[in-house]
């Protein structure tokens, strides 16, 4: 049986249309300044050539560059600076700053936004559910029909070890760069997307080489407040075209101060821990002695969750790194008619941003009537089960070459339960507001 439920995809491109309504601009090429070989060819854009980091465990380069009350980065600046002059130019299709914001109030602190610009009065399209691994369709929506004003950077590693930036460098097409461009339906400030080796069309699948550059972004960006996500095919990723989408948002995540049990130490210094406390069952990889170390752990896990098709969500936080891991069936029992139909109505799909605690909600009576319990049972519906999930965990060992002694064996898993929770020094105290909830500044 196939499984498919009827959605409408968040638009992220100006030229993400319906099929066979596409509008020729008045320009080169085929007349849409776009990123195919059409109008690619002798295309300059700005070039940011990172400095890769070598050793980053305990207390490392990433979390001091982190934590340190240090200038603006330059990324920081570059991402922000092009995302507003993006603003000044038109091309959002709505002010994502004006978007109401709130903590709702509980012990988590859940926060719920009203986005009403993210919901589409679009023909409905057929949407498949069941298959995490499909080939890509060039005939599709795919990222190289956007256009190259849309790009904010190529963002490829240094070749000589050093920080480089060249505003206006050639296209290497043969080379595949990867481009960071923007997200037309924003869900917050500076929402972008990174789009892993744009020019080989891959489809959305995790590989180890595009979750190491979405570290490597959120290290050189060196600030907690910047978060990466991931959404996997029949886990709510609308186009099936590999990329991960970041944003900023100035306070923690929920799931980022959820407790956690730790599991083992992995190869290379890798803390392996599974969410306590949490409306979804989620594992928590952090540290590891290079960047690589933790890319190495976490893309063989979500490599053997794709090739078992399991639908899951991937969020990068603190600098790069900690990664958490989130299986997930939401759409699955959606398309079987299992999901109540009150949570259906509020038409939320609950992606990396949702799980992770970011409610994006399109109705103003869900916005006015959020509470950490509607929260919380809309995300229980995401979870999987205790049993599915034990069993998820057991395919991920095996993927990381880990092996569950019964003996619980000292050498992976501590005889001891380990508790962590996050720091919430970490971060600054949001401002008070109404009784009811507490205000963003």
């Amino acid at each position: 049986m196939m499984l498919k439920i009827k959605r409408v995809p968040t638009v992220v491109s100006n030229y993400q249309k319906e099929e066979g309504s596409e509008a020729p601009r008045t320009v080169g090429g085929c007349g849409r300044n776009c990123l195919k070989a059409c109008c690619i060819q002798d295309a300059k854009l700005p070039l940011y050539a990172f400095k890769k980091i070598s050793k980053v465990g305990g207390k490392d380069l990433v979390v001091e560059k982190c934590q340190e009350e240090l200038p603006l980065a330059f990324l920081d600046s570059l991402v922000l600076g092009e995302w507003e002059d993006r603003v000044q130019r038109g091309l959002f299709r709505y002010d994502v700053t004006s978007c109401e914001t709130k903590v709702i109030p509980g012990e988590y602190g859940f926060i719920a936004q009203l986005n009403e610009g993210r919901h589409l009065k679009k023909r409905p399209t057929e949407f498949r559910v069941d298959k995490v691994l499909q080939p890509f369709d060039e005939n599709k929506f795919n990222f190289t029909k956007v256009g190259q004003e849309e790009v904010l950077f190529q963002f490829e590693a240094s070749e000589d070890g050093e920080v480089q930036f060249h505003p206006n460098a050639p296209v290497d097409v043969e080379n595949s760069p990867s481009f960071v461009a923007i997200n037309v339906s924003p869900i917050e400030y500076g929402h972008v997307l990174l789009i892993p080796r744009i020019f080989e069309c891959l489809p959305q699948r995790i590989d180890h080489e595009s979750l190491l550059l979405a570290l490597h972004m959120a290290a050189e960006a060196a600030n907690p407040y910047f978060r990466l996500g991931y959404n996997s095919l029949g886990a709510f990723a609308t186009i099936n075209h590999l990329h991960f989408q970041a944003y900023y948002l100035a306070m923690p995540f929920p799931i980022e101060k959820a407790p956690t049990k730790k599991i083992a130490t992995l190869n290379g210094g890798v803390k392996m821990s599974e969410l306590l406390n949490y409306p979804v069952r989620g594992l928590v990889f952090e540290g590891g002695d290079t960047l690589e170390d933790l890319s190495k752990v976490v893309s063989d896990a979500c490599i053997s969750l794709q090739n078992n098709n399991i639908p899951h969500n991937v969020l990068i936080s603190d600098c790069g790194t900690q990664v958490f891991l989130l299986p997930q069936c939401y759409a699955e029992k959606q398309a079987l008619g299992e999901v109540n139909a009150e949570l259906l109505d509020t038409q939320v799909n609950p992606a990396a941003w949702e799980i992770s605690g970011h409610m994006v909600l399109k109705r103003k009576k869900d916005f006015d009537e959020a509470s950490e319990a509607n929260a919380w049972r809309l995300l229980a519906e995401v979870s999987l089960s205790e049993e599915r999930f034990q069993e998820v965990k057991a395919l991920i060992f095996e993927a990381i070459a880990l092996t569950k002694e019964s003996d619980d064996s000292p050498q992976y898993l501590p005889k001891d339960d380990v508790v962590d929770s996050v720091d919430p020094s970490t971060y600054p105290a949001v401002v008070a507001g109404s009784q009811e909830c507490v205000v963003l500044q």
